[in-house]
Order: structure tokens, then sequence, then C-alpha cells
């Protein structure tokens, strides 16, 4: 076997961003290479796929880790923290140490399944299209055939460490990450009745999004709208044509979250008009929920019961509000998205939350990611086998 945290908190100290991650390739490559497995590659990003065969011809099934950091100068004080101004702050680097400890465990049980068992590592996940560039690529087709179904995991820095979550149906909301641009005309800071500025009134949209959230948003279809930069102006004697704002929506489901969306455009253009101002808007992102289907959660649950006891695992009432282009995969094969806690300390709540520079994760859990990766692929396998057999 391989040592899975060692390995993670190697990852840890060199994050790559978006779609190209040479140095995380170069790692995961020899991290596998021991099994001698098939290893397909891109040439269009750094992304990995290995198969994994079992002891006969069957079905397919997909286990998929995301290999991308973020561009934060990381704050968190552990001693294997990253060595440039990237970050691994969304936990990437256990999913990745994970699946490789999966793909070590089903070389060693591949007497157990039969089938094919297909793993990969997917580079671009915040934000970069990595998982639409992959099935573009026709990694669906690496073993000659769809998947049966597809499973990943995402940790959580302020959920208890060993819990495990998941539902049928969205575990993941629906984002649109969008800009608007508020164009008025500068001018001199000092003759404000000469120009029209787009700060104040980037600060009047600002107010009526959240008054927006605040009067069409409820516990049972929570809308989620953060704008997370706003820029403008390069001195304070100068009023600047324009200001940008950038803003992430989240949703249960695309309709809600693009119905929002075209309403808060909406509001930012009358506001702006009301001022003589005109407003762009322009969509950057638009992912659907990450949905489970009911067969793969409830494979998820009696895994995790199985494995590790009924107390670690959750059913979500509702789905968490951050995003995942896992929901591709989802929508083309079926499967389920596991929810993992990997709180440091208590209360976990009160604990800083991915992306946060100063977040934390618990490693302790990438072994157990492996064993509940590499049991829901065998479990998947002979149980597609046992259908289609009672079928012919």
């Amino acid at each position: 076997m391989i040592d899975t945290i060692a390995l993670r908190r190697r990852l840890h100290q060199r994050p790559e961003l978006a779609l190209h991650l040479p140095e995380t390739r170069d790692l995961l490559l020899e991290a596998v290479a021991p099994l001698g497995l098939r290893v397909e590659t891109s040439q269009a990003c750094s992304s990995l796929a290995f198969v994994i065969p079992g002891n006969g011809p069957g079905p397919t099934v997909l286990l998929r880790a995301d290999m991308d950091g973020l561009p934060v100068a990381e704050e968190s004080g552990v001693d294997f923290a990253s060595t440039n101004d990237n970050m691994h702050a969304c936990g990437h680097d256990l999913h990745m140490a994970g699946l490789v400890g999966a793909i070590y465990e089903l070389h060693g049980r591949r007497d157990e399944f039969p089938g094919d068992v297909l793993t990969i590592f997917q580079p671009g996940e915040e934000g970069a299209g990595g998982a639409a560039l992959m099935i573009a690529e026709e990694v669906l087709k690496t073993t000659g055939q769809r998947p049966v179904a597809s499973y990943g995991v995402h940790v959580l820095s302020f959920t208890e460490a060993g819990s495990f979550a998941c539902r049928a149906g969205s575990v993941m909301g629906a984002t649109i990450i969008f800009d608007l641009e508020i164009q008025g005309r500068g001018g001199h800071a000092a003759r404000p009745h000469t120009a029209r500025d787009p700060i104040s009134t980037a600060a009047l949209v600002v107010q009526g999004i959240q008054t927006f959230v605040t009067q069409n948003s409820s516990p049972a279809d929570p809308i989620v709208v953060t704008v997370g930069s706003l820029r403008a102006g390069t001195a304070a004697n100068v009023i600047p044509d324009t200001a940008l704002l950038k803003v992430s929506l989240r949703a249960t489901n695309s309709e809600t979250a693009r119905d929002a969306y075209r309403r808060i455009a909406g509001i930012a253009s009358a506001i702006a008009e009301a001022y003589g101002l005109r407003v762009k808007a322009d969509v950057s992102i638009d992912l659907a929920p990450t949905v489970s289907d009911r067969a793969g959660a409830e494979l998820v649950r009696e895994v995790v019961t199985d494995l590790y006891g009924g107390e670690r695992y959750r059913e979500l009432a509702v789905p968490e509000m951050i995003s995942e282009d896992f929901a591709l995969f989802l929508e083309e094969t079926g499967g389920a998205f596991v929810l993992v806690g990997a709180a440091v300390d208590d209360p976990p709540h009160l604990l800083p939350s991915n992306h946060s520079a100063r977040a934390r994760f618990d490693d302790s859990v990438v072994p157990e990611v492996s064993g509940l990766l590499a049991e829901l692929a065998v479990r998947t396998l002979n149980q597609a086998a046992a259908r289609d057999g009672a079928t012919q």
C-alpha cells in the first residue's frame, strides 16, 4: 500500500491552478507507477485516467478526484503549508490522495469484481471547465463502454471529521457566476454634477441585490448571492467611467438560479438607468446542481454504514450551496457525490470554511475516503453485472 496522508501533504505543498498542473500530474504518476496500470493523458490539460481491470469482462464504474488549487496565499499555520502563493484551500489534495489509495485497494481486490474501474484526476474544477473538457475528450469511452455510475467526494473543513453526508437529489446547488459592469461617465471629484458616478450607483446595486435575496429566498428554496469583488477607480479625486461587480449566485436548482439572475440583472439596470447610467451583464459560469440518483445515494448510505457504522452517516436535509462540475459526470452516468467532514477542531461550525486562507483539513479521513470509493466501485460493478446476467 501507499502512505496516502504523506502523499496528501506533498500535494498540499505544491498547488497549481486551472487546467495545467504539471507538477501535480507528475506526483500522481509517480504515486501510481508501481502498479503498472494503463494510463491515459491529455494534450489539452493535465488530466489523468487510470484503468483497473477486474476478473473478467463486465461494466465500467468511474471514480473521480479534482486536482487544482486556488490563488490564495496560505495562512493555515500547518507545517506542510504551500510553498508558493497558491493553496489547496478546498481540499482537492485530500481528494487526490484518497483516490490514489482507492486505486491501490482496488488493484489488490481485482478478483472481487468484473469489468473495469475508471479512475480520473480532473484539473480545472475551480471554474476552468475541466469536467466539460474531459467529457469532450471522450474520457467516458476510455474502457470502450460508458460507466454505469460515477462517484466522487468533497471534504468540508467545517463539518465533523469522519462524517459522511449524501442524499437523493441535489447534494450541491446550481451556480451562476456573472459580472455587472456599471457604465457611467468619469470626471473630477470636485464636479460630480458633471459626471455619472458608477461607484455610488454600484453601492445601490449591491444593496438592491441583498434586498432581492431577502424578499425571495426561503429555507425550503434558498437563494444565496454574494458580491465577491467591487472594482472601480484609481484615485480619491477621480470619478471613474465604470465599476465592476463580480457576483456569485447559488440556488437549489437551475431554474431558480436563472430566474434570480434575470431579475437581479433587471434590478441593476433599473437602478443604473434611474441615475443616467447603464449596466452590462456577462455570465461566465452557469453550472447545474450536483445531483445524486436514488440508487447511488442509497448505496453510499449502505457502504458508509457497513464500513464505518450508521452513526457516521448523515442524510442531507437541503443541498450545500457550494457547487461542483462533477455535476456534468453525474448528468452523463448517474451515481452519487458524498460530502466528507474533515474539521480539525471543535466546534466545527466556527472554523474557517473551504476557500479561506486559514482553512485546515483533518487528513486522517483520507484512508476512509479511499475505502469508501473502492467499496462503492466494487459493489456497483457486481450489482450491475448481476442485473445484466438476470436480463440475458
